[in-house]
């Protein structure tokens, strides 16, 4: 089966304010106040967690792996408190995927959150029912840019890895479709903004109501 795999932040939905607060939750309990800009810094909160840590505490001029990790249990239950305040689907998200399925295609995502953490997320935006694959950070103990993450999610929804396609919006997305060699459409509705064709995908998507040209262009 044609299959289409989804990246969850920063493709199909806005979890940056969301995200850059639980970070700051982590500063503010440290006694330095927030550290993170939730506009400025919305880039940096798409690449996870640790990441986020690690650029707060350099403006502090402080901080190595050790306390990364350390504040790194403390972001993850601040997020899960907060993990739909501010987050949204990006528009036309859904029904870009229930069009998809409606045409014969098996859907499923592949993201870099936390497994428990991304399935809390899509059941409270009412999209869980859409995938028939969700894989997280810590389903494998790989993640991506490793293809094992991505190829587990494509034979989970039911597809081949052969007929299928990554929807993404970063780097660590090209490079997870070269790794699995297939195609990959990336974003540039996110903060990377047009600046995401540097990576050389397949594709691009402006927005949700162009995705099954590409999907089709790019998988039959």
């Amino acid at each position: 089966m044609r299959t289409v795999i989804f990246d969850l932040d920063g493709t199909l939905a806005d979890t940056s304010a969301d995200l850059i607060a639980a970070a700051n939750a982590c500063f503010r309990g440290l006694g330095v106040g927030d550290m993170l800009d939730p506009v400025a810094d919305a880039l940096t909160a798409f690449h996870g967690g640790r990441a986020m840590l690690r650029l707060g505490f350099s403006r502090l001029g402080q901080g190595g792996d050790a306390e990364v990790d350390a504040q790194y249990p403390v972001l993850l239950a601040a997020y899960e408190e907060g993990i739909d305040r501010e987050t949204r689907l990006y528009p036309g998200a859904a029904d870009a995927v229930r069009d998809l399925r409606a045409a014969g295609y098996a859907t499923g995502i592949c993201t870099n959150k936390p497994e428990r953490l991304a399935e809390i997320l899509v059941t409270r935006l009412g999209v869980r029912d859409l995938f028939g694959s969700l894989i997280g950070a810590d389903t494998l103990p790989v993640r991506k840019p490793d293809p094992a993450p991505y190829r587990l999610s494509v034979e989970r929804a039911g597809g081949s890895v052969e007929r299928s396609v990554l929807i993404g919006d970063t780097d660590t997305d090209r490079k997870t479709g070269i790794a699995a060699g297939v195609p990959v459409a990336l974003v540039t509705f996110g903060p990377a903004g047009a600046g995401v064709a540097d990576f050389a995908p397949e594709a691009l998507v402006d927005d949700f109501a162009g995705l099954a040209e590409v999907v089709r262009r790019l998988v039959g």
